[in-house]
């Protein structure tokens, strides 16, 4: 049973990921638990499937659902002005070819979720840096979003998508909604509803040596860096973009509450997974097999399989499918890793073994042997 997916996660360790772990679930059932490789290489200790992982950019569908939280409750209007909530974004310059120059339009809310407010991803910049300067290394959530609002625009809002800091700023929002602090919410209203105990956008620094080792792919091999990831600014920054760390687990359990509108309402995550890239904006998203949605990645109208979710720049994976029931999340802990365009076959394999009419695509003999190490 499964032998495509297994056939698929068994190249992974030959092209040098050290380990991996996956979980699916359907109709509320674990159909498939596969692990492989080794959760820290140089001590040969295998994957164990209770590994505490850096999640990077999965962290964004918790951070998306909790804002969608307070807008089920008429907290806030996709259509608001941000400078409602978050005053400094009231007057946003632009940075072109010819200067900087006055933004045409305010930032909405909805362009946080879409990606589509013209922020950049540029963790240092000048007053990025300042803000770690002038708190002394707290980085607050909150104090990001005002020190980051300083920098100008890389684009007009509302003219294309852009890979960004939108959903950290996205957490402030949830701060100054909720009137709580955002790991604080994030615990109360998604992790310990669900029984994610394990799982914190908030860890202290000291207890990262309990997070499992985390590799850069470098010069053909994986080697060991620090496990606190670089999208933590500060001893108090939870970024709602990167920051949170989790088990495979505890983060089924979060996709499965997606699944069942458990965590959100039928009609809100038709909302989320409803295309919402104008044609403009739509230009620069990359995904082809998929649209983006309201922070989140779906398939195209038409396609075969039909989940929907995010990765994250580790390795892990999130697919979620309604229609058909099932929840899968795959997990590594390799930045830059030569798996990382063929981590959506996985789900694709999976569909296969259960009998569905998709095609998966094995890198080829040629790729294998640049990139086995």
């Amino acid at each position: 049973m499964f032998e495509n997916t297994k056939a698929l996660c068994a190249l992974f360790p030959k092209m040098g990921v050290p380990g991996f772990d996956l979980i699916v679930m359907r109709d509320g059932k674990e159909i498939l638990r596969h692990m492989g490789g080794y959760m820290d290489l140089e001590k040969k200790i295998p994957v164990q499937g209770n590994e505490l992982y850096n999640i990077y950019s999965c962290s964004k569908p918790i951070t998306v659902t909790a804002a969608m939280q307070l807008w089920e409750k008429g907290l806030f209007d996709l259509e608001d002005e941000v400078s409602k909530y978050l005053p400094e974004f009231g007057k946003m310059t632009v940075q072109t070819e010819n200067g900087l120059v006055p933004a045409e339009r305010p930032i909405l809310v909805r362009n946080l979720f879409t990606m589509t407010a013209g922020l950049s991803y540029a963790l240092k910049s000048p007053e990025l840096l300042k803000l770690r300067e002038e708190t002394e290394g707290r980085c607050a959530t909150r104090d990001f979003a005002r020190y980051l609002a300083r920098e100008p625009l890389h684009a007009q809002p509302g003219t294309e998508y852009r890979y960004s800091l939108c959903h950290d700023v996205l957490a402030a929002l949830v701060e100054v909604i909720s009137g709580q602090k955002f790991e604080q919410y994030v615990k109360e209203h998604i992790f310990l509803p669900m029984g994610m105990t394990r799982s914190d956008f908030l860890l202290p620094i000291e207890d990262y040596d309990k997070v499992a080792t985390l590799y850069k792919f470098m010069e053909g091999k994986p080697v060991p860096i620090t496990k606190v990831p670089g999208y933590r600014l500060g001893t108090e920054h939870a970024s709602g973009g990167a920051g949170c760390v989790s088990t495979v687990e505890d983060y089924v359990r979060f996709a499965e509450g997606l699944r069942t509108h458990t965590l959100l309402k039928k009609e809100t995550v038709d909302l989320i997974t409803k295309p919402w890239l104008n044609e403009s904006e739509a230009r620069s998203y990359p995904l082809n097999a998929y649209t983006y949605g309201l922070g989140m990645r779906m398939r195209r109208p038409g396609s075969a399989a039909a989940d929907f979710g995010w990765g994250g720049a580790a390795g892990a994976s999130l697919h979620i499918d309604r229609k058909n029931g099932i929840s899968l999340y795959y997990s590594q802990h390799l930045l830059a890793s030569p798996n990382q365009s063929i981590r959506p076959q996985i789900y694709n394999a999976v569909l296969k073994d259960l009998g569905f009419d998709v095609q998966v695509k094995f890198p080829d003999d040629e790729t294998l042997n640049q990139l086995t190490y």
